[in-house]
């Protein structure tokens, strides 16, 4: 069998205070009971060699995407920092843009999905619901289509709520199943078993400096993504 190779590490984003990483669809951000290595650890042996940190590196997870998901991902370097971001993802002052591949179009080409969505976390499966039942959150996300090639419809997605697999339930619940997505759905899984869901941009002011921060990243390269090259 060969030696898989080592993921890369690809900085977005970077200072004393946090710092912004892409995360290659497969990678855990953080730890979970399969005690695979994370996009955490990875980023706290790159500080550390960078650096030259003594002992263990301090690195807040200020959020998570899910495993088979892509894209931009930010870490506090300091309490103070991560303290600071978890406010300002509480307040939704933290903007997050996803593009994601569906099975279809929508009927509007442009709107705004509001639904409930609830996480059975013995399953890692999230129900929706159309309207508040038990314990059920409010899940709001705006969508526009980009462009459809080839069966295949480019969404921009930006999320105004971050419930558990909430983009993967509510294309589903408009029967926009994601690509590859057969946990939610579509009929088959990718080779990679990535879904062809990626946050491309976050956007907030920053914790300590107090100025805008505009992080991007475009998709990984691959048969699904490439049919839209140029369109994002």
């Amino acid at each position: 069998m060969k030696k898989r190779k080592k993921p890369s590490l690809n900085v977005l984003y970077e200072d004393n205070h946090i710092i912004a990483v892409e995360k290659e669809a497969g990678m855990l951000v953080h730890g979970d009971e399969t005690g695979d290595r994370t996009l955490q650890d990875h980023v706290k042996t790159y500080i550390k060699k960078k650096y030259d940190k003594p002992g263990d590196v301090f690195l807040g997870v200020i959020h998570r995407l899910d495993r088979p998901v892509s894209g931009v991902t930010i870490f506090a370097r300091t309490s103070k920092a991560l303290t600071r971001m978890n406010a300002l993802i509480k307040d939704r002052e933290i903007t997050k843009e996803y593009l994601a591949l569906v099975s279809k179009r929508p009927q509007e080409i442009k709107g705004t999905l509001t639904h409930y969505v609830e996480k059975d976390k013995k399953r890692n499966f999230s129900h929706i619901y159309d309207k508040l039942k038990g314990g059920a959150k409010k899940a709001v996300l705006r969508y526009e289509m980009v462009g459809q090639i080839s069966g295949y419809v480019l969404m921009r997605i930006n999320l105004e709520t971050g419930r558990p697999h909430q983009i993967r339930v509510q294309m589903k619940r408009i029967g926009c199943h994601i690509i590859g997505d057969v946990k939610y759905g579509y009929e088959f899984g990718n080779v990679d078993k990535s879904i062809c869901l990626h946050c491309s941009k976050m956007s907030f002011i920053h914790p300590v400096k107090k100025e805008r921060v505009t992080i991007k990243v475009k998709p990984p390269k691959n048969d699904f993504w490439d049919i839209f090259v140029g369109n994002y």
